[in-house]
Order: structure tokens, then C-alpha cells, then sequence
């Protein structure tokens, strides 16, 4: 706790310091003042900068300035005056001061003056003075909004003064100051969470997570930081600092604000039925309230969101009741003629006495499901009396469950549902949702289609049985059966319009493109992505399917298999998967998934790392092993690329320990990247080509085309190119886009070891975003020129090698590492010496790759004699390999 109590690191202020670079070099600047609100962080950018004038050679000092200094004369910088002058003439004493500290070593002094506007005003005469005078360069920080006097602001004016205003920080910025800060990357739901309660404020921000980590919430798993309860305990500095802060209200302003934490945002109408407009604008003008105006209406809100947060701690149980009641009523009399207004009114009800009328609550989840405030639809449905409850009340309920992760309680009361149910309809309706969560359960697809099946032989109208057919399709299509899932949606509508059902239509839009992807028809796949979440977003208020954003999933993976570079894929994915954390659903998983699998294929090892540390910490925490499994195969691939063979490892073993589930939407086999890539680290390219030849014929067993593709090129880049090259050709022939023509190509030219070749499929790569795979190829193509004596063409891959690769976050593989050390090897030879160079004993060896000893020992010399070595240690070194 200790390391992360200190000064944090300075992020975001990147322009300010330029800016105080160039101030300090201009012989005729006499200041620097850093303005802006409590908390920005002016003290921490001042004090960089101190840091740099130090650096620089200037003579430094800091104050800061205090009520109580304020109120003694010089008070604030008594304590930098030279010993022995005489200040009771101001005129000779200042100047005496002047000569002092002209006439001290060093350059210039540079003052840091903290709090600036609470100076006395013999102090600010003082440091104009010698501001003026050139003695010194003064530092200061300035809050916003705050009072001060003539001789204050004396030291911010004039052209000789630089002046700078802090915001606060943006969601980026945040994420980089707090992996700074923490040394690990923030899962997306705490960092929306801190982002949100924060509001950017950086003292704000500083005391959440401190409360967080002495609490024990927020935690790392040795890839990402993570909450494990969907809650920020702050700490008591951070509500003694807000508690202060409202002080300042009179106890007119008082009821105002404790509404308004209550229930905002509301009316204006609603705040002046409190307080006379003055009291009002007093608020405002104080910083604790904000106004806005939203065309007619002028809604009032807090003016940072942990004002709310302390206002609610400290109300009596009573005085909230009254509140909540009085407001309701308030709510209730002008005809609650605003659509959020039942909601508003429901939600109050319920805070205030655990009850309301059944009628509201359930029309008030009806409004809250359609807001996606998940945690709300639960609340307001749960709190309906058993006699109220119906097929629909459970259906909702249940499908809000689902989308939290709780999928047990989903399933429980989804299987209420059905008993309530009295018509086809509504057993249609309980089914669709129930195969889904039961999908998602971890329990095997045969369960959630047996109960398709049952739900089908309980209908008779052939409308209904079609879309328990549609059904069928997304759950095949889930359950990692693409070309299964795709012939039972081949008569899907085009247009939601045309479908006698929207939540079934959007269940079947949402996988068929998905499906697409994966058995390589990409153009159709992305059309049908867009088309399905355009709709929607247009129909979301019927729907009872997951929110709009999920429909980006297939998209990422589409725009991914096309071929079109990552920048679209994950900028598509990234903007959904914010609006699905910020909905808490957990559904986002996948998106997670497909981002990390997109930068892994785009040769982005760090980058996908990160998003598959994100989908496996929600995955953890709802259990849900279907992705998992997944996740941690990729984990371990990224670890083993980036070199950390201890994190690889451990990553598998977790993997190793997890129940056999279905895979979910992506083929089983892409689970074995990990333990390929980790067996490549370690130089035993064999059996990696072994384990991704395995994983292929896996994915091309349950048709998972794009899939395989993805394996085979893994195998070519180990070494075999020459066994999987038909294959490719072949499924680049069955696919659109330009992904599986570029892998062909790719392996091709590998196999044939043709430098020229290779260039041309490193310029295929480059065209598609795959950098580590262009890198590789024009690593390969130096190697050949260099074989073939071409010095200068091996120079210029070379070089072309180097840029692709720098833009591979570290990666290194056996084409990166070896191909230039070992140009003169035979492949035997090249696969030899890479499993010697990490340890691997003679007769291991030979056990690996079928040898005598005595041939392994062979051909291990003439590889030290090529490459001018002696011992395994310097193969190790001349080979790049990890020990």
C-alpha cells in the first residue's frame, strides 16, 4: 500500500511542460502560474517543474501559502528570506533582499508558491518585485473561482507571465496515470467506474483508489487490476475533503443539495420549490451545483458526482424517507408527464420504503431495461410481491439476470417463468431466453437444445416453430457449429421489418454474420453485421435481446477475417465494449475476446495481452469457463511471444484445471495457441508444429474454416510451411477478403524459400495490417539474399524487417529471432541448435525428434561452426533465445 501512497506519476500534462519549458528559457519570463478547481492537479504539475529547474542548474524553493500564514505578514515566505535583513523600512528592506539573492552561486532562483491566491499582500509586493527585478522566476498555483487581492493579482498579470489552466483528466489519460501509478493495466469497468466518480479529478481520484486497495477491492491477478465488488469505498480523507467543501453551502442551500443527491437530476421547477433563486444561484456560483440548459428545460445536477456519494452517507434514514416521498408526490401532482418520470418515481418509492405500487414498479423495469441500468431492472422486479408476479415480470427478470452473469438465478427464475406460462407464446418467449442463459451457464449445448426441442413440441403454429428453428441456428452457431447454425438461418428476413418477431430475428441476426466470418464468406458477414445492429438500435425498445452494442461482436470478428486492418475492427469493438461496461453487462466478454484475437493476428502480442487479461477477469468472475478457455490459451501465446515463459506456463497450468466446455463461438483449437507458442519459445518447433496441426484438424472438423487458417499459418511460420501450403491455397480460394489469400501467399513463398516471393508476401501483409507476419516474411527474405550472396538486397529487407517489427510491441519468434543467425543452417541444424540453446540436453533431443544422440551431436557442431560458437550459452546469445 505504501508504494502507491507516494507521489504519483505526472500523466496527461504533456503540453504544460512544453510550455514551461519554453517559459524557462525566455530570459524575459518573470512567472508561471498553473490555474484551475481543487484537485486537478496544479500542485503536482508545479512541482514537476521545480523539478525541472532544478535539473536545469536554477536555485530552487517552494512555499505554501495557508489562511493562517495569510494573516502574518511575509508568513508564507518568511522562511526563504536571507538571515539578517531588515524589513521594517519595505523599500530598502525588499530591495536589500533583491541584492541577497542576486548575489548567491548558481543561476537565477526558481520559487514555487503553492495556493498563491491566499498570500498576504506584503508577500505578493515582495516576490512582483523580485519578479521584477529578475532575482527570481515565480512558480504558482491558483485555484479557481477563489478570492484574492490587488497584490495577488500583481504576480499573475502582465506579458512577462505565463499562464496555463488545468481541466481535468479525460477517460485516456486516466487509464495511462493509473497504470503508471499501479505498474498493470485497469480492467474497463473500474476504470469507467473511477473515471465516472472522479470526475477527472486527480486528488479525487488518487483517495479511490487508495480506499480501494486498502479495502481490498480493487486487486491484480498478474496481468490487470480489477474490482472484485462493483463498488468504490473511497476513503475518509476523500470524505472529510468533500465534507469540507460542502460546508461552505448555507443552510438555506443545504436541503438543495441533499435532494439533488437523492434524485438527480431534476427541474429547475423541482430545486425552487426549495429554495428561493438565490439560494440557488449561490450554489452555483460556489462550484457545488451545475445548471444546464437542454432546450425548454433547465435541469440542475451536483456538480461532481462524489457530492452525492457523502451527502447520502451522512442522511438520517428519516430525512432520506422524507425526500425521496416529498419529491415523488412533487413528481406525481404536475402528472408525472415525462417518460423517465415512472421510473424516477418508482425508484424513489422503492429507496424509501422498500415498497410501491406492483403496477409502477413493473412498468418503471419496463423503462429501465430500455435505459440498459441493468442492476435497476433487477431491483424494481425483484421487489414485486410473489402474487404479482408474472410470465412476462420473470421473462424480464430473467434476461436481466443473464446479462449480469448470474446464471443461476437467471435460470431459476426463467424456470418460473415457464410454469407461469399458459400460452405458446409466452413458452416461446421463456424458451429463446433460457437456451441462452443455459448457453452460458457452462452447461453443454445439448441441455440448452433439448430444451429448444421441448419448447418446439409445445407450439403448433408454424410461425412459432420457425423462429424455435432460428433459435436453433444461434445456438449451434454458439456452440461452435458455424455451417450447422448458418443452413438453419439461410432463410432469415433481410430486414427486421419483414420478420413476424423482432426478438427472434435479432437473435438470429446477431449469429448469422458471426457464422459468415467463420466460414469465410466475410463480405456478406459484415453486411449482415451493420444491417443487424442498425436495426437494433432502431427496434430496441421492443427488444428484449441484449443491448445494441453486442451486435458489434460479429462485426469485429468479420471486419478481422476480411482482412481490413485493425484499426476498424477495434475501433468498432473498443466503442461498443465502453458502452456495455459502462451497462455493467458481462456479455461484453466476447467483444473482449475478439479484440485480443484481432491484435494478436494484427502482431500486436502487448496490446492483445491486455484485452485478453480483461475477457478472462470477467469471465473469472461469473464463471464462465466457455470463453476462458479460450482467453487463456491466448494469454499464454501473447506471454510466450513477449518472452515471460514463467507467466505462459502458469497461464496453461489454469487452463489445464478448467472443465471440458464447449468452446463457444471460435473453434476449440485456437485454445492450443498458447501451448504451441510456448513449446516454440523453447525451441521445440516440432512439437508445436505437432500441437497446431492437431488444432487445425479440429477446427476443420466443426467448420470452422477462418479458424483453420489461422492454425496452418502457424504452422508455416514454425517450419512447415511446405506440409500446409495446398491447404491454404485451398481455403483462400473458399474465402473472400484478403486474409486468407495473404496467408496463402505467406506460405508459399516460405516454403519455397524464395526471396522475392517473400517480399511480395510481406507487402500482402503489410496491405492487411499484419505486421509481425510482414516482419517475418522480410526477415526470411534477408536470410535468402544473404544465402545467395546478395549483400545489398539481404541490407534493404533487413531494413524493411526492422519497421514492421518495431511496430510488434516486442514479439519475438523463431523467424524473428533466427533467421539471421542461422541463414547458413539447415533446417535439422536450425531446429537442433534452437532446442539446445534453451537447455534442452543431447538425449532429450534425439528423444524429441526420433535421433541418435550421436546425429544430434553432429549436427550440433556444425552449427557451432557456422555460427563461430563454442558453447550453448553463446548458441543462446548468437540464436536471440530466451535460456
Amino acid at each position: 500500500m505504501r508504494e502507491w501512497a507516494g507521489r504519483w506519476p505526472l500523466v496527461g500534462r504533456e503540453a504544460e511542460l512544453e510550455y514551461f519549458a519554453a517559459a524557462l528559457a525566455d530570459r524575459g519570463c518573470r512567472g508561471f502560474v498553473v490555474g484551475g478547481a481543487a484537485g486537478v492537479g496544479k500542485s503536482r504539475l508545479a512541482e514537476e517543474c521545480l523539478d525541472r529547474a532544478a535539473a536545469a542548474g536554477f536555485r530552487v524553493g517552494r512555499a505554501t501559502a495557508s489562511v493562517a500564514a495569510g494573516a502574518v505578514p511575509l508568513g508564507a515566505i518568511a522562511h526563504l528570506l536571507p538571515v539578517g535583513v531588515d524589513l521594517s523600512d519595505p523599500v530598502a528592506g525588499f530591495d536589500a533582499v533583491a541584492r541577497e539573492l542576486a548575489a548567491g552561486p548558481g543561476r537565477q532562483w526558481v520559487l514555487m508558491v503553492d495556493d498563491m491566491h491566499l498570500l498576504d499582500a506584503a508577500s505578493a509586493v515582495l516576490l512582483r518585485q523580485l519578479m521584477d527585478t529578475g532575482a527570481l522566476l515565480l512558480i504558482g498555483t491558483v485555484r479557481s473561482g477563489e478570492p484574492y487581492g490587488e497584490a495577488v493579482a500583481a504576480l499573475r498579470g502582465g506579458d512577462a507571465v505565463y499562464r496555463v489552466d488545468l481541466t481535468v483528466l479525460g477517460p485516456e489519460q486516466i487509464e495511462a496515470l493509473l497504470q503508471a501509478a499501479l505498474g498493470r493495466p485497469v480492467a474497463r469497468r473500474p476504470l469507467h467506474k473511477l473515471s465516472a466518480a472522479s470526475g477527472g479529478n486527480v486528488l479525487y481520484l488518487r483517495e479511490l483508489v487508495l480506499g480501494a486497495l486498502t479495502a481490498g477491492n480493487l486487486t491484480e491477478d498478474g496481468e490487470i487490476w480489477h474490482l472484485v465488488e462493483d463498488r468504490l469505498p473511497g476513503t475518509a480523507r476523500l470524505t472529510e475533503m468533500i465534507s469540507t467543501r460542502l460546508a461552505t453551502a448555507d443552510s438555506a442551500g443545504r436541503p438543495v443539495l441533499e435532494l439533488l443527491a437523492l434524485c438527480e437530476p431534476l427541474s429547475l421547477a423541482y430545486v425552487e420549490a426549495l429554495a428561493p433563486p438565490q439560494v440557488t444561484a449561490a450554489l452555483e456560483q460556489a462550484g457545488l451545483i451545475r445548471v444546464t440548459q437542454d432546450g425548454r428545460r433547465t435541469a440542475v445536477s451536483l456538480a461532481h458526482p462524489l457530492y452525492g456519494e457523502v451527502l447520502r452517507a451522512g442522511l438520517p434514514v428519516l430525512r432520506r424517507r422524507v425526500l425521496l416521498l416529498d419529491q415523488a408526490e412533487r413528481v406525481e401532482a404536475r402528472g408525472a408527464r415525462r417518460r423517465a418520470d415512472l421510473l424516477h418515481i418508482a425508484s424513489w418509492r422503492l429507496a424509501a420504503t422498500g415498497t410501491a405500487d406492483p403496477a409502477l414498479l413493473a412498468q418503471a423495469a419496463v423503462l429501465a431495461r430500455h435505459a440498459h441500468d441493468l442492476p435497476q431492472t433487477v431491483a424494481l422486479l425483484e421487489a414485486l410481491p410473489e402474487k404479482h408476479r408474472t410470465t412476462a415480470t420473470d421473462l424480464r427478470l430473467g434476461e436481466a439476470l443473464f446479462e449480469l452473469g448470474r446464471w443461476h438465478r437467471a435460470e431459476a427464475t426463467l424456470a418460473r417463468a415457464d410454469a407461469f406460462a399458459v400460452d405458446e407464446q409466452d413458452k416461446l418467449a421463456v424458451a429463446l431466453v433460457r437456451t441462452t442463459n443455459l448457453l452460458w451457464s457452462n452447461a453443454p449445448v445439448a441441455e440448452a437444445l433439448a430444451v429448444n426441442d421441448a419448447a418446439r413440441e409445445q407450439v403448433s403454429s408454424p410461425a412459432d416453430r420457425r423462429k424455435l428453428t432460428v433459435n436453433e441456428g444461434f445456438l449451434r452457431i454458439v456452440g461452435g457449429r458455424p455451417a450447422e447454425g448458418l443452413a438453419l438461418l439461410a432463410d432469415l428476413e433481410t430486414e427486421v421489418g419483414d420478420a413476424p418477431d423482432v426478438n427472434a430475428w435479432l437473435r438470429g441476426a446477431w449469429m448469422k454474420p458471426a457464422a459468415l466470418a467463420l466460414v469465410g464468406r466475410t463480405a456478406e458477414a459484415t453486411t449482415w453485421a451493420r444491417r443487424a445492429h442498425d436495426a437494433h438500435r432502431r427496434v430496441q425498445e421492443r427488444a428484449l435481446a441484449s443491448h445494441p452494442a453486442f451486435q458489434r461482436v460479429p462485426l469485429v470478428l468479420a471486419l478481422t477475417e476480411a482482412g481490413l486492418p485493425a484499426a476498424e475492427a477495434c475501433r468498432e469493438g473498443e466503442r461498443a465494449y465502453a458502452e456495455l461496461a459502462a451497462a455493467g453487462s458481462r456479455v461484453r466478454i466476447w467483444l473482449a475476446v475478439l479484440l485480443g484475437r484481432t491484435h494478436w493476428l494484427a502482431g500486436h502480442p502487448a496490446t492483445a495481452r491486455r484485452w485478453w487479461a480483461e475477457a478472462a477477469t470477467v469471465s473469472r468472475g461469473i464463471d464462465h469457463a466457455m470463453a476462458l478457455r479460450l482467453v487463456l490459451g491466448g494469454l499464454a501465446a501473447c506471454a510466450a511471444v513477449l518472452g515471460d515463459l514463467d507467466a505462459a506456463e502458469a497461464t496453461l497450468a489454469e487452463h489445464r484445471a478448467l472443465p471440458p466446455v464447449e468452446p463457444g463461438l471460435l473453434s476449440a483449437g485456437e485454445e492450443r495457441l498458447g501451448e504451441a507458442w510456448l513449446l516454440a519459445a523453447r525451441g521445440q518447433l516440432g512439437r508445436a508444429r505437432s500441437v497446431l496441426t492437431a488444432a487445425a484438424a479440429t477446427a476443420r472438423a466443426s467448420g470452422h474454416v477462418t479458424g483453420e487458417a489461422l492454425l496452418l499459418t502457424d504452422v508455416a511460420r514454425l517450419g512447415g510451411a511446405k506440409e500446409v501450403t495446398g491447404r491454404l491455397t485451398a481455403i483462400a480460394l473458399d474465402c473472400d477478403g484478403e486474409l486468407a489469400p495473404a496467408r496463402a501467399q505467406l506460405a508459399g513463398a516460405l516454403a519455397a524459400d524464395d526471396p522475392d516471393q517473400l517480399l511480395l508476401a510481406a507487402e500482402s501483409c503489410r496491405a492487411i495490417g499484419a505486421d509481425l507476419l510482414e516482419a517475418e516474411a522480410a526477415t526470411a527474405a534477408a536470410a535468402a539474399w544473404r544465402r545467395a550472396a546478395r549483400p545489398r538486397r539481404a541490407a534493404a529487407a533487413t531494413q524493411r524487417a526492422a519497421m514492421a517489427r518495431a511496430r510488434c510491441e516486442g514479439a519475438r519468434t523463431p523467424l524473428l529471432t533466427t533467421a539471421q543467425a542461422t541463414a547458413a543452417l539447415t533446417a535439422r541444424e536450425r531446429e537442433i541448435a534452437l532446442l539446445a540453446a534453451v537447455g534442452t540436453a543431447s538425449k532429450d533431443i534425439a528423444q524429441v525428434l526420433a535421433l541418435s544422440v550421436r546425429t544430434v551431436d553432429n549436427h550440433l557442431q556444425h552449427a557451432y561452426a557456422k555460427l563461430g560458437v563454442t558453447t550453448r550459452h553463446q548458441l543462446a546469445q548468437a540464436l536471440g533465445v530466451v535460456e
